[in-house]
């Protein structure tokens, strides 16, 4: 997926309401705000890509409904998180008792709150240092559990709360661990 990086600082303070409205008006392109406040335009994913992350969606979404234990969300819902930006990971998902702590109006536009667990698959056309930085900006915003998944090298990135980044090679699984209890991604359905 492609990004562009517009900085509309120096012509536009872009309030959130304002970038809301932008989102709403414009519903076919997907923007994203980074925590400087630039803003993204992204491009749509290719055809495996979108695949890959419905398989990997139906997975996260047979859990939950068995689980119960919080909200899950795809890539069409941006999160305003409290470092500034406001981002829409593949996957996100937000435990039961933070969502029900949100006014209806916060569920309804872009939620401030920072998701529990985040997964990003990388496209052909990412660069690897650019999702680097969008974990980072996660796990410094209160994500407790990230995955940075790059099917071409099989490599995937594990960004925990506190702890140093964790490279897996080629796994056979990733677990959900305390955040996601219960959860396993089988990583034959994304390679």
């Amino acid at each position: 997926m492609t990004v562009y990086t517009v900085d509309l600082r120096r012509v536009l303070d872009m309030q959130d309401d304002q970038f809301y409205e932008l989102c709403r008006t414009n519903p076919e392109i997907k923007f994203e705000r980074n925590s400087r406040g630039d803003l993204l335009i992204m491009s749509p994913t290719g055809g495996e890509t979108g695949n890959r992350n419905l398989e990997a969606s139906v997975d996260f979404g047979n859990w939950n409904r068995q689980a119960k234990l919080g909200k899950l969300f795809d890539s069409s819902t941006g999160f305003k998180l409290p470092g500034g930006g406001t981002r829409s990971p593949d996957i996100a998902w937000v435990r039961q008792d933070r969502w029900d702590a949100l006014t209806a109006e916060q569920k309804e536009k872009f939620p401030p709150i920072a998701p529990d667990f985040v997964l990003e698959l990388m496209s052909p056309s990412d660069a690897l240092s650019d999702l680097q930085a969008k974990m980072r900006e996660y796990r410094e915003s209160g994500v407790r559990l990230g995955w940075l998944i790059d099917r071409q090298s099989r490599r995937v990135e594990i960004y925990r709360q506190d702890q140093e980044v964790e490279t897996l090679e080629n796994p056979a699984s990733l677990s959900g661990e305390q955040v996601l209890p219960g959860f396993v991604l089988e990583m034959a359905i994304v390679w």
